[in-house]
């Protein structure tokens, strides 16, 4: 599962979409899988996701495990 693809949505520039770049993938307290990470020009973003599509993001190297 190669196609794995991480984005979010850019608060300061309003963009949908956006690819995370750096990104870390921790637990929250209630057990989802919270992104975070920045977009290459120094804004931070941050997404939820399933865990599915964490776990594949983990397994594809395209995010580092934050737990």
């Amino acid at each position: 599962m190669s196609d794995v693809q991480l984005t979010a949505y850019n608060v300061k520039t309003k963009e949908k979409g956006v690819p995370v770049l750096n990104a870390v993938i921790k637990k929250t307290a209630k057990g989802a899988y919270m992104v975070q990470g920045d977009d290459g020009k120094g804004n931070k973003l941050t997404t939820l996701v399933n865990a599915e599509k964490a776990m594949a993001a983990i397994k594809a190297g395209i995010a580092k495990q934050g737990w």
